[in-house]
């Protein structure tokens, strides 16, 4: 079962991970980011392997990740690109790969029909919930092992970087 965070704590550790970066010593900014980077690069390690074993690049396995994670589950090469912080070239090419091994689906749309949008098949969908499946245990091993702290840690730079904080009851604001 997950860990559950104490929201106002969490939000504690925010602001002084905001005050930190304007200060001479940015060590409690700077933990966590190391905090945040080692959880991300880990699961995203893990996620990448998994990929792989199912005979898939890990960029094309994201692409379908933002494909069918996008609010309409389909998307035009143009914003995988974007999605991906890749060129619009290598992101077509990352597609053409998908539709050819069945992971997914270009087609026409628009008004005009000259809107072309990518969407996941059934079979690629299947494969995303495979490796997520596959991934599961590993991940939540290693999210097992981190401390509060370093849960805490990433968190409030991944709040951060969203731009956001944390309401909670104790609020007065």
């Amino acid at each position: 079962m997950a860990d559950t965070i104490d929201a106002q704590r969490l939000e504690k550790r925010r602001q002084a991970t905001v005050r930190s970066r304007s200060r001479k010593d940015k060590h409690v900014y700077f933990k966590g980011i190391a905090s945040a980077r080692y959880l991300l690069r880990k699961v995203f390690r893990m996620v990448e392997e998994q990929a792989r074993q199912a005979h898939i690049d890990p960029l094309a396995h994201q692409a379908l990740i933002q494909v069918y994670g996008s609010p309409s589950k389909s998307l035009r090469v143009k914003d995988i690109a974007d999605r991906l912080d890749i060129s619009q070239a290598f992101a077509s090419s990352l597609v053409r790969a998908l539709v050819d091994s069945g992971h997914a689906v270009r087609s026409r749309e628009g008004e005009d029909r000259r809107e072309t949008r990518v969407t996941v098949t059934d079979t690629g969908i299947a494969l995303l919930t495979g490796i997520d499946a596959a991934v599961q245990a590993d991940v939540d091993a290693f999210t097992g092992s981190l401390s509060e702290e370093e849960k805490e840690q990433a968190l409030s730079i991944l709040l951060f970087y969203a731009g956001t904080s944390i309401e909670y009851a104790g609020d007065t604001a």
